[in-house]
């Protein structure tokens, strides 16, 4: 039984062992389950019940990656997605209007259309027409994302009116605790210690409760509160409203963030064939498209591939043992949910700044000497920090690709698709104009 488990995750032709995937799935979890407390808090301004969220979140962050893990079998957790959660609450349901069931009903009907877009070899094609010279690009861009959120969330970075960012306190207590966390982290690492990431993050947040730095107030839960969620969507109230510039921004961001993190987690792990496709990538699309579908039936908004899965993958993490690990655990948060809150953001922190730093060794792959690669390389990988989205990341490489390969009349070059991607971003920047 084991050999035949072994083999359907091809152990062997990854050179993966069990203790190291069980390891990569917990480093994963432990860097992502802060989304158990942030999106129901963020969901809940749209008026929805904060304690139904909070199950809605955990029930659809294990099924999508239980759903990656066996389907497709890759190291890549999914939860709902941070940016789409504002976007639902903020700009839906506060600034149009629209009703959180309503809303719902949008994210229903984005996944029902990315299975439709998957069936028919869509979303495939767009991942193969992905320009190989921008993959390098997205991985840097994203590591660089990962390190940004950790040094913000750490406080060593902090927002400033005039600069935009600036230095943190150093001597606040948090952020001292941080700071420990990634000495210790780099250290673990140094001396190629495989756990170094999870002792690393496990050691934080027992040295910050012994100093009085980690606070936790649970607040009443139980996972019967689902029912205040479930089956709430109103798909009529959608089409009724003909809102499709919501269903369109859902469709975009995910599908683009997911592919965004699919080529980062895929260069990283390398995941890629000979011919740089990704094996069982209809799979990998499929168990996407069917997390958001659930999320939205269980009550939250669009679940996305998550950049955390990194971590996970720097820990060792080769197979879908890694994502079903982290499923499982999602699974159990359902239960015990308010456990998760005692790690603090200063204990994860300094897993996200190692993530992005090891991730930057990408940028050797990057041909800078050819101006047609390295300018469009080089959009991409600081406007997905900058502009804090990967979907906008690849839309500045793609269009940038696009254009001057043209001006450099290597326009038979280009696959038709691109050329047709490139349109629909440059639509989208002046239809919506921003993310």
């Amino acid at each position: 039984m084991r050999a035949r488990v072994e083999g359907y995750f091809q152990f062997e032709e990854l050179g993966a062992a069990w203790r190291t995937e069980i390891l990569a799935g917990v480093t994963t979890f432990v860097t992502m389950a802060y989304i158990i407390f942030v999106n129901p808090s963020i969901l809940s301004e749209a008026g929805m019940p904060s304690a139904a969220v909070t199950a809605a979140t955990c029930v659809a962050s294990a099924l999508g990656c239980l759903l990656m893990g066996v389907l497709a079998r890759y190291p890549i957790a999914l939860a709902p997605g941070m940016g789409l959660n504002a976007y639902f609450t903020y700009s839906v349901v506060q600034g149009m209007g629209v009703p959180w069931q309503v809303a719902l009903g949008a994210v229903f009907l984005s996944g029902v259309i990315f299975l439709i877009l998957t069936a028919v070899g869509i979303r495939q094609l767009i991942l193969e027409s992905i320009p190989h010279e921008l993959y390098s690009a997205v991985a840097v861009g994203i590591g660089i994302f990962i390190a940004f959120i950790g040094f913000r969330n750490a406080g060593i970075i902090q927002g400033h009116p005039a600069t935009l960012v600036t230095l943190g306190n150093l001597r606040d207590p948090k952020t001292l605790l941080a700071l420990f966390g990634l000495l210790l982290t780099g250290g673990l690492m140094a001396r190629k210690v495989r756990a170094a990431m999870l002792i690393g993050i496990l050691t934080t947040t027992a040295v910050g409760a012994a100093l009085g730095q980690v606070k936790w107030n649970p607040q009443p839960y139980s996972p019967a509160e689902l029912g205040a969620t479930f089956m709430k969507l109103d798909v009529g109230g959608t089409l009724h409203l003909g809102l499709l510039e919501i269903v369109f921004v859902f469709l975009f961001v995910d599908m683009f963030d997911n592919i965004g993190t699919l080529v980062a987690v895929g260069t990283r792990a390398g995941l890629f064939d000979r011919d740089g496709r990704i094996p069982r990538v209809n799979r990998i699309l499929t168990a996407d498209a069917l997390a958001s579908t659930a999320g939205a039936v269980c009550g939250t908004s669009t679940v996305v591939s998550y950049i955390e899965s990194a971590a996970g993958v720097v820990a060792g993490g080769r197979t879908g043992v890694t994502a079903i690990v982290c499923g499982l655990l999602f699974a159990v948060s359902v239960f015990v949910a308010p456990l998760f809150g005692v790690i603090p953001a200063q204990a994860t922190a300094p897993a996200l700044i190692v993530v992005g730093a090891l991730m930057l060794t990408h940028t050797e792959d990057i041909e800078w000497h050819n101006p047609v690669t390295a300018i469009p390389a080089f959009l991409t990988l600081t406007a997905i920090p900058l502009t804090f989205s990967i979907a906008n990341g690849l839309a500045f490489g793609f269009t940038a690709y696009t254009l001057l390969r043209v001006l450099a009349g290597e326009w038979r070059k280009v696959n038709w698709l691109v050329y047709l991607l490139t349109a629909l971003f440059l639509a989208r920047f002046f239809y919506l104009g921003k993310g």
